[in-house]
């Protein structure tokens, strides 16, 4: 494999990507890609010379093998490698959709027409939403690798004897792994990486999220306080007032309804017949 190549491409990646974006690139590379490619390589190598059983009974070493390990670690990580950096391309490729977009905008509509994206890269809109499924495929993927590495080698350990009784083998055989203590250091070493990976990825996610809810928020903030100042220079406006004023003017100017004529006589005729009878009434103070 080509880990050149596979760098070139991830390179591209990098400033599109958050500061957890960076840190997780990083990793991968250093303490996954190189780790691999230097010494992974080497301490695996053609572990199935290395796999000894105590039998000379043709086929029983090679069953054995590969009843115990059925999926090589080396290779099992190579896919694991591939397949969580991929969605990283996601990023890129719509970076390019959105470069290529512009381009054939500014042909249809001349240079100095005005752009469709201030910044092709800024992670905004269908961008923000690409990003952030990538990074959740990313962290499914490494979960489920960790899964199949955990089901398969019995959480992650290499013991130094196996026992197998497999057929052909005539009887219990026992075989002998190579290397099982080194296996074991770089078996621990791959996982606890892709567990930061894991980690990292979460982070970026809570982040990504996090910020996108505040910037809704300082927006809704930010239109209401428009709001408010909006109406209240609407009410400090002196048009406004001279507006109410004129209003106020003609519904005194305005002769009274019928209603209110009703009620203004019917409430004198009460205060005239009140009088009537209090002149009425004698004056019992002469008596006293």
């Amino acid at each position: 494999m080509d880990w050149k190549t596979f760098q070139a491409l991830l390179s591209g990646v990098n400033k599109y990507s958050t500061a957890f974006g960076r840190v997780w690139l990083s990793v991968v590379f250093v303490f996954r890609v190189m780790v691999y490619v230097v010494a992974a390589e080497r301490v695996w190598g053609d572990e199935q010379k290395d796999f000894d059983c105590n039998t000379k009974q043709p086929g029983c070493a090679n069953v054995c093998y590969d009843h115990f390990f059925p999926i090589s670690h080396i290779r099992l990580w190579a896919l694991q490698l591939i397949f969580v950096t991929c969605p990283s391309f996601m990023v890129v490729m719509h970076v390019a959709y959105r470069d290529d977009r512009e381009r054939r905008y500014k042909a249809k509509h001349g240079a100095s027409s005005s752009k469709l994206y201030n910044n092709t890269g800024k992670k905004h809109g269908g961008l923000w939403w690409t990003y952030l499924i990538s990074l959740f495929v990313k962290t499914g993927i490494e979960v489920a690798f960790l899964y199949i590495l955990h089901y398969i080698y019995d959480s992650f350990y290499l013991p130094r004897l196996v026992k197998c009784n497999v057929a052909p083998c005539p009887n219990l055989v026992d075989c002998y792994i190579g290397h099982p203590t080194e296996k074991k250091v770089f078996t621990y070493f791959m996982v606890g990486a892709s567990g930061l990976c894991i980690v990292l990825n979460i982070c970026e996610i809570v982040y990504l999220i996090s910020k996108r809810i505040v910037r809704i928020a300082n927006k809704i903030n930010r239109r209401n306080r428009n709001t408010a100042v909006h109406q209240k220079d609407y009410n400090n406006d002196p048009f406004n007032n001279d507006e109410e004023t004129m209003l106020r003017r003609d519904l005194k100017d305005q002769p009274p309804s019928f209603r209110s004529a009703f009620k203004s006589s019917h409430r004198v005729s009460e205060l005239k017949l009140e009088e009537k009878i209090r002149a009425s009434a004698p004056n019992l103070s002469v008596f006293k």
